[in-house]
């Protein structure tokens, strides 16, 4: 099993910026591969940023060139920070991981958001 614990939304500005952070229990962190996804309110939970165990990356289309994903294994800790933030970044964000075995896991979600 895995538990997942998100912190770090918040109420921003446009152009703003935020660090989401998920730590994770357990001890096999490293052979996970973590996700972030978000889902705003009438719409279906969509992928946002996504890094494998060996440290491979794939961002949406959307956030491409202004959210970054990163991962420290020895916290056992995954990140989102996002800038350059738009009110159609305002949704709940959760952190996703896939085990070995492929299992998924979800953390409990926190709210991003983005207005004036």
């Amino acid at each position: 099993q895995v538990q997942l614990v998100e912190s770090g939304g918040g109420l921003v500005q446009p152009g703003g910026s935020l660090r989401l952070s998920c730590a994770a229990s357990g001890s096999f962190f490293r052979y996970n591969d973590m996700n972030w996804y978000r889902q705003a309110p009438g719409k279906q939970r969509e992928l946002v940023a996504g890094i494998t165990q060996f440290g491979s990356i794939n961002y949406a289309d959307s956030v491409k060139g202004r959210f970054t994903i990163s991962r420290d294994d020895a916290k056992n800790t995954v990140y989102l920070q996002m800038n350059s933030l738009k009110p159609e970044d305002t949704a709940v964000y959760y952190c996703n991981a896939l085990d070995l075995t492929r299992n998924s896991y979800w953390g409990q979600g926190t709210q991003v958001t983005v207005s004036s």
